[in-house]
């Protein structure tokens, strides 16, 4: 069954969970309401568009799904950076540290990580609960780097999963189709200490997720099958809480002033620049290998066309907050806003069409004969 077939059949799915989300005002400070984007300021980066990379390697051996990460391979697999605070440099570094691998085979995608923890707690035991509420760990995965049809998976530290896909995002009015699941997905986490359980000694826990690509692949368009240096967009997410022991258990502190829990911590292996996960243009790069694990080194290799996709971000990013200011897109970039100066630093000449309702700018390629060009609801594409 082809991919717009399968999101009607599971929106009529998610449709009750999704209306429960919405009207719970789910975490709209990680981007995960769903606001109506022409009331709004639409979020934009504050720091600089400079996203982390990762170059995976096949794995010629079996992994053993139990979150303990022992296997040779992942032995050899290096290490991410570790996370940083979903702003960046704008706020300070993690208290905790978190890092990831990843490695794949011919059946998987296999992410594994480990979160630093004293205090290892959680609550939820039913799989697509909102995961979050707990100090969790958080998997994006947009195959074909375009922000539309993208994954977000959640776990806990029970191993409790929450799956799902977003056709847009949240900002351009994407509902989350919390019904879809990764069939064949699994899961693995090891406690290095106790969980909920104050008066023990608690190191970290780590964890193992192995994804399907026969499920992966119906995201990732021309982007699959996978060969040698293709590069899809991802980014891990860790929320953590802050929590006092109150009776023996751990508990979420609050805010004297309003008696709700403190906001939670987002940490990020590539920074987002704003409190916001689901602005897929700022995840990382996860660029594929043919080579094994530990026999040989791949650099990573830049793609300039990202630059491309880039400037014509920015010219969204304007023509979302002239809508949002004067109910309606501006019909020119000097409209727009977008002076001498921005055009000038732009890698091209873009054009701009626009209806009531619509628009879409578009911009030469790198390579001759192609044209880049994004729409009013932020989906990019080159022809």
């Amino acid at each position: 069954m082809k991919l717009l077939k399968k999101i009607f059949l599971v929106s009529l799915i998610a449709c009750v969970s999704f209306f429960i989300t919405r009207c719970s005002g789910v975490d709209d400070r990680t981007g995960r309401s769903d606001p109506d984007t022409d009331s709004i300021e639409i979020l934009k980066p504050e720091i600089p568009f400079s996203p982390k990379h990762y170059v995976c390697y096949k794995t010629p051996e079996p992994i053993t799904v139990d979150g303990k990460i022992t296997e040779e391979s992942w032995e050899k697999a290096p290490w991410t950076d570790y996370f940083v605070d979903i702003e960046g440099e704008l706020k300070p570094k993690p208290r905790l540290n978190t890092r990831a691998k990843m490695l794949w085979d011919d059946k998987y995608l296999y992410i594994s990580a480990e979160l630093e923890e004293p205090e290892i707690w959680a609550t939820l035991r039913q799989r697509d609960t909102v995961i979050f509420y707990d100090n969790d760990f958080e998997v994006f995965i947009d195959p074909d780097g375009d922000t539309h049809n993208y994954y977000e998976f959640e776990m806990n530290a029970y191993g409790t999963e929450w799956d799902l896909m977003l056709d847009k995002p949240y900002r351009d009015g994407g509902p989350a189709i919390s019904g879809w699941d990764i069939n064949g997905m699994k899961v693995g986490v090891e406690i290095y200490g106790t969980i909920n359980d104050p008066s023990g000694k608690d190191e970290k826990w780590t964890l193992e997720i192995a994804m399907p690509w026969n499920i992966l692949k119906e995201c990732a368009g021309a982007n699959y099958p996978l060969k040698a240096g293709d590069q899809w967009r991802i980014n891990f997410s860790r929320v953590e809480w802050t929590t006092d022991i109150v009776d023996g258990r751990y508990v979420k502190r609050k805010d004297p002033g309003t008696n709700k829990p403190l906001p939670e911590n987002n940490w990020v292996w590539s920074p987002q620049g704003a409190i916001n996960m689901h602005m897929p243009e700022m995840w990382g790069f996860l660029q594929f290998s043919e080579k094994y694990v530990g026999e040989g080194i791949d650099e990573f290799i830049y793609n300039k066309d990202e630059e491309k996709k880039w400037a014509l971000r920015q010219l969204y990013y304007l023509q979302k907050t002239y809508k949002n200011k004067n109910g309606y897109f501006a019909n020119s970039l000097q409209e727009l806003g977008a002076n001498q100066k921005i055009l000038n630093e732009l890698p091209g000449t873009p054009g701009i069409w626009v209806t009531k309702s619509m628009f879409e700018i578009s911009m030469p390629g790198f390579t001759e004969g192609t044209t880049w060009h994004i729409n009013h609801e932020g989906r990019t594409w080159k022809e």
